[in-house]
């Protein structure tokens, strides 16, 4: 496919509706229970691996067999329009895979990927660890450090880690480290820490304002030793990399950055499934309930917030596919990733509050979803990258100029 299209083929229409009829059927019912009870929604994750929803080939089929780039972005956008919290601790896995796509080698892409998910029966997670306490935006501010240790052909890494989706809880943790610290941002590399590994363990797990049911926790590294083969990558690959920066020459991004950029279309569409929830909800909702004698869509002030909620959510969605199909065929040539993910952040967090004020009352209790899609929209502002950082990404890839 040469030429963008927004129109989905046979194939994707189908997992639109597979998808669709699981968050339908599976995960809205179940939504608010494990909201409230802020745990890993360990039956429905079951549940869809039985299907092959949680799986590693199926997330190999979003990832490398289709050549539109456009069925991540349409299953993710209906996974999440059923719940953003259950959709995340479904998804969560993937970021790990993302990472692990990102900068490892074919070998430790086969090897390590599917033990980010297991089999039905013996479920699996995978988690990414990037920010750290003191660096969450700032990347060249992480401060785990891994050291090689020639003599044993291993990396010892030490650190914490924080606000970690199945972070302590994974069973395959990819964690970004300083290798070079004189080397800021270029000197940092991806490792695997597989199961089980000793010196590994869980900080404080966080009580959050939205997506409650996605364990979100701190990883503390202490003396972690992990053998050299589990260096995404591996060291020839490093050690060429960072000659080439201490020569001044251009390196590749670095490790937490190219998967950020990588899944920046697809965290797009996690926020308009929200945005859509709302609206859709919100929609039903003004045209049975009646005030003053006749339902309240009639009255233009409830109507025109609709039509700019439809507006919105379609300009996000078509900036998510263009950014999705870019991905698989061209470099962003002016940051259209992080165009979508700041445009679908702020129409999930501006939706769920409009669809708040149609409802009126009921849209502020928890017998109602819509106070809970508001909670979980928030958060798309923020990880990430912020919507700060998309503006400071977009405002150099447009000016060509190091804006601050």
């Amino acid at each position: 496919m040469s030429e963008f299209s927004p129109q989905l083929n046979e194939d994707q229409i189908t997992l639109q509706k597979w998808v669709h009829d699981f968050a339908e059927d599976v995960i809205r019912p179940a939504a608010q229970e494990w909201d409230e009870r802020e745990e890993t929604p360990w039956p429905i994750i079951e549940q869809a691996a039985e299907i092959g929803l949680y799986s590693w080939e199926f997330m190999a089929e979003l990832m490398m067999n289709d050549p539109t780039g456009l069925s991540m972005p349409v299953a993710l956008e209906e996974l999440f329009w059923g719940d953003a919290g259950i959709g995340m601790s479904l998804m969560g896995s993937g970021l790990a895979v993302a990472g692990i796509a990102a900068a490892g080698t074919k070998e430790q892409i086969f090897e390590w990927v599917p033990q980010c998910y297991g089999t039905p029966g013996d479920v699996k997670l995978g988690a990414f660890a990037a920010s750290e306490p003191d660096a969450g935006s700032d990347v060249s501010a992480y401060r785990a450090r891994a050291v090689y240790d020639e003599a044993s052909d291993e990396w010892v890494i030490n650190g914490t880690k924080t606000w970690i989706s199945n972070g302590g809880i994974a069973n395959v943790h990819v964690v970004v480290a300083v290798v070079d610290p004189a080397l800021g941002s270029k000197g940092q590399a991806s490792f695997i820490v597989p199961p089980d590994t000793p010196g590994l363990s869980q900080g404080q797990k966080f009580s959050k304002h939205g997506i409650r049911a996605s364990h979100t926790a701190e990883v503390i590294l202490d003396d972690v030793r992990v053998p050299g083969s589990c260096l995404l990558g591996g060291k020839e690959k490093l050690d060429e990399r960072l000659a080439r920066v201490r020569e001044g020459k251009p390196g590749n991004s670095q490790a937490a950055m190219q998967t950020f950029e990588a899944t920046r279309p697809a965290v797009a569409a996690q926020a308009i499934g929200i945005a859509r929830a709302a609206y859709e909800y919100s929609l039903e909702y003004a045209k049975e309930r009646v005030a003053f004698g006749r339902p309240i869509i009639m009255n233009q002030s409830i109507a025109f917030m609709l039509a700019d909620m439809a507006t919105e959510i379609d300009a996000a969605r078509l900036l998510t596919y263009r950014s999705a199909w870019m991905g698989k065929h061209r470099a962003f040539t002016h940051a259209e990733g992080s165009m979508a993910k700041l445009k679908a952040g702020r129409v999930a967090v501006w939706a769920t509050e409009r669809a708040m004020q149609i409802l009126g009352g009921y849209g502020y209790v928890t017998d109602y979803p819509v106070e809970r899609w508001h909670r979980d929209a928030k958060i798309y502002d923020i990880f990430e990258g912020t919507e700060q950082i998309q503006q400071l990404v977009i405002s150099r890839a447009i000016s060509g100029l190091r804006i601050e």
